[in-house]
């Protein structure tokens, strides 16, 4: 069953205003990502020290960086989901790009050697940090989806992006295909889009220009689309679902049906991500095997809802 793991950083803000904006962002990714199916033991939000009503487990570090994704990378398996979302600054020294943390910055290469002992086929790595561009090509590789909110180490000042980014995945407004789930590439369009709407409210010259490459060729796109190079992966991966952290029924029976559909929808989502490495024939017969039991399996499901009705 494909699972999705989330670590949330909260880096360096510089000061009060950034730290208040930053932390609020990482406050709603991570309660908005507990309501659609993702667990506190599968989600780690690293910021400022713990406080009472906020999700925090620890300061954001590079050790505790480190800590968790080694955490991630015993628990996870090769059919799950990893994402990484980093909210604050980033530098660029015209070779070397950061991300700011309390202490020592963590480099691109540094992520790209912790992310290496993931033993997950897929990972989602999202820098929403300023001068975040060389991320992308220093971190590409095929079954990653990478996103950095700048499109080279140049763009310099503070990115509006992050923000934008979590108000998809924490509401409906992004699900352009109503089909209950917010695809990553559904968020990237999203923020891409509102991000261009507030520079031209403000009458101002875009700073940023956010970046998605999917497809390990290092080269990232400001136009993804699941028909084109960059998109088809971010289209098909999505941190859940308000179905999969809803309530299960108390009858033993009916709980095991909702507990099977749910089995089954993720193996849909595990089969879509290896579309690309199976022969076609053999793709759309296990498609239409799934899709099939999917909809037997809802039949039950409201059949035995229909008889425990007064």
């Amino acid at each position: 069953m494909l699972r999705a793991f989330l670590l949330i950083v909260v880096g360096l803000a510089g000061d009060p205003e950034h730290g208040e904006l930053f932390q609020k962002w990482g406050n709603t990714l991570a309660e908005a990502s507990a309501k659609v199916g993702v667990a506190g033991d599968r989600r780690v939000y690293l910021g400022e020290a713990k406080g009472e009503g906020t999700r925090v487990n620890g300061r954001a570090t590079r050790e505790e960086i480190d800590k968790a994704l080694s955490a991630f990378a015993r628990a996870a398996a090769p059919e799950d989901v990893v994402y990484v979302v980093l909210f604050g600054h980033g530098s660029f020294d015209g070779q070397t790009a950061r991300f700011n943390l309390p202490g020592p910055d963590v480099t691109a290469a540094e992520f790209g050697a912790m992310l290496r002992r993931l033993p997950a086929r897929n990972l989602v790595f999202v820098d929403t940090s300023s001068s975040s561009g060389p991320f992308l090509e220093a971190l590409s590789a095929p079954g990653r989806t990478i996103i950095t909110a700048t499109r080279n180490g140049a763009e310099q000042f503070t990115t509006l992006f992050g923000g934008y980014f979590v108000e998809a995945l924490s509401s409906d407004t992004a699900d352009a295909d109503k089909n209950g789930r917010i695809s990553v590439l559904e968020a990237f369009q999203h923020a891409k889009a509102e991000v261009a709407r507030a520079y031209e409210r403000e009458g101002l010259l875009a700073t940023e220009h956010a970046m998605l490459d999917d497809n390990g060729d290092k080269t990232g796109s400001q136009t993804p689309s699941p028909a084109g190079g960059d998109g088809k992966l971010a289209a098909a991966l999505s941190l859940g679902s308000a179905a999969d952290a809803a309530p299960l029924p108390e009858d033993p029976t009916l709980r095991a049906l909702y507990l099977e559909r749910r089995d089954i929808e993720r193996r849909v989502e595990s089969l879509r991500l290896l579309k690309d490495s199976l022969p076609p024939a053999m793709y759309a017969s296990e498609l239409q095997r799934l899709v099939t039991d999917l909809a037997l399996k809802t039949r039950d499901i409201r059949t035995l809802e229909g008889d425990s009705k007064p």
